[in-house]
């Protein structure tokens, strides 16, 4: 596999060739029909776009991205976010595109089409998203890249935050990344070495509204060509190693105005609530393949939560919703859902969580959260009221058996 491997340095010399003045190059991206992977292809611009609208719609094959027939294989492309291009550089730009069909409809896996209206309707709660994107790197022979060839690493325990060659694998591809994610105008958070060695995490946000999905979707476009020059594969899968090994996910950490103001632990007590009621229906389109990816991360061990059962608690990494310690504190900010896959559409996610949990204002009462960690018992008192029973919440769920948080006594 050595032999697909290019010199980048020759490559520089022509990218470095001076570009004319009155030419950009354009790389248009959007998601094809798998709901997982970008594709892109580039045109030739006599003015440099500043805005998605000031570039013309295309068209592609959808016949070769999963999208449609041969007997009417023509898509559209319409361009919806425009940013920097980190490998061209210059004038040169990225162009997120939304799918549309030869009737002009929005193709199945385009769910920005749907969730665009959503967050549109909710502008004025100003929900703003944050995501963890988990991903592992691989070698060409798609193992884990570093990892022994004939067996495995140590135990996982030294690798999180690790420091060093054998516990940061593939540093210089998250660091590229992080740079060129920050050139390009992603809202780029940070980035860290994961639990499971070659695995690593960045954060995108906080952003508000539709722009969640679209610099989530670029950042992994990024993410692929950045691992492209130095020979290495990404993959989202959400349990790549089976075994004593951390999966991968994408947690999505969420809030409303409501939620941010004095006071905003009510609000976030009731979109907790109304999450839990469909957890389900939530599992079906946390991943791509409506929660078969999940059932093998989401197990209740390596910090998930298990599939088959709700829960929320305060600085529980075991829970399906957590609580940070500082959000209790401070008494408002914002949760984290735990739940969704790392392959999961940011779209989908946003927008279930923004139709679930929307008009939230009125006081609801208090929680008892579950396998509380790192509290001080003083500081629980307001969350031993139970206001939802079990039976309760099982309404709406009809695929999933599961209980939201257990009673417990004093």
């Amino acid at each position: 596999m050595d032999s697909v491997l290019t010199d980048k340095n020759v490559l520089m010399n022509y990218l470095e060739l001076p570009m004319p003045d009155d030419k950009v190059q354009c790389e248009y991206l959007w998601i094809d029909g798998t709901g997982q992977e970008i594709r892109s292809k580039c045109r030739t611009l006599g003015f440099e776009p500043t805005d998605p609208n000031d570039c013309p719609v295309w068209n592609y094959d959808g016949t070769s991205t999963y999208q449609a027939k041969g007997s009417n294989s023509d898509m559209y492309l319409h361009p919806v976010a425009i940013y920097k291009d980190p490998f061209r550089r210059g004038k040169n730009k990225l162009v997120l595109c939304e799918a549309y069909k030869y009737d002009k409809t929005p193709a199945e896996t385009n769910n920005r089409h749907s969730c665009m209206k959503t967050m549109e309707k909710a502008k004025e709660e100003n929900p703003w998203f944050g995501i963890e994107q988990e991903y592992t790197l691989l070698d060409q022979s798609k193992y884990p890249f570093g990892w022994p060839k004939n067996g495995f690493p140590g135990s996982q325990g030294s690798y999180y935050c690790g420091i060093g060659i054998t516990k940061a694998l593939g540093r210089d591809v998250a660091e590229a990344h992080y740079r060129a994610c920050l050139y390009a105008g992603i809202k780029i958070a940070g980035c860290n070495a994961e639990v499971m060695p070659s695995q690593w995490e960045f954060q995108v946000g906080p952003c508000e509204g539709i722009d969640m999905g679209d610099q989530l979707w670029v950042a992994r476009y990024i993410l692929n060509r950045v691992a492209e020059d130095f020979g290495i594969i990404v993959t989202y899968d959400p349990k790549p190693m089976t075994g004593d090994w951390n999966g991968a996910g994408a947690h999505t950490n969420y809030s409303t105005k409501t939620m941010r103001e004095p006071g905003g632990m009510k609000a976030i007590e009731e979109a907790i609530k109304k999450l839990g009621k469909q957890h389900a229906r939530h599992m079906k389109v946390y991943d791509p393949n409506e929660g078969k990816d999940n059932m093998r991360r989401l197990t209740g061990l390596h910090e998930t939560s298990s599939i088959e059962q709700f829960s929320a608690g305060i600085a529980n990494r075991g829970a399906s919703i957590r609580i940070p310690l500082q959000v209790f504190e401070d008494g408002m900010g914002y949760l984290e859902d735990r739940r969704p896959a790392s392959n999961c559409d940011p779209y989908l996610v946003t927008e279930r969580k923004k139709l679930v949990t929307e008009k939230i204002s009125s006081p609801v009462g208090s929680y008892r959260p579950t396998h509380l960690k790192g509290n001080s018992a003083h500081n629980m008192t307001a969350f031993m009221e139970i206001y939802q029973t079990c039976e309760d919440l099982q309404e709406g769920c009809d695929t999933f058996h599961f209980f939201h948080w257990t009673p417990g006594k004093e």
